[in-house]
């Protein structure tokens, strides 16, 4: 039984998958940056411009779990699967997600912030 309430649960997901995210966006704009395109600067803005915004979204998440006071840590990872440690409101609770499942998620949001309209 979770102590955690859906929307919290729902901010500590999205503190596990906005970082991969960030992570996979800059390794894109190295990889661009590097490749044989004879235009970059399309596909490097597409990508800043993304990366931007899962920034940004990421420092709201983390501001969000600094002011509750949650703490969130990667516990153990193997081929299948990631245990991940939750801290919240004094309990402690360990969650495994299955890493098809997490690749499918940080997939979908990058998606997302790839072709979101640009503000």
């Amino acid at each position: 039984m979770t102590r955690i309430p859906k929307d919290i649960r729902a901010t500590i997901e999205q503190s596990i998958y906005i970082p991969m995210v960030v992570s996979i966006l800059n390794r894109d704009l190295t990889v661009i940056e590097k490749s044989p395109f004879k235009l970059h600067r399309p596909y490097l803005a597409l990508v800043e411009e993304s990366l931007k915004l899962a920034q940004k979204d990421l420092a709201v998440i983390r501001q969000e779990l600094h002011r509750r006071n949650i703490k969130v840590h990667e516990v153990e990872r193997d081929e299948a699967f990631t245990l991940y440690s939750f801290l919240y409101n004094g309990y402690e609770e360990k969650h495994n997600y299955f890493n098809p499942r997490i690749r499918n998620k940080v997939c979908e949001l990058i998606e997302i912030y790839l072709f979101k309209p640009q503000k």
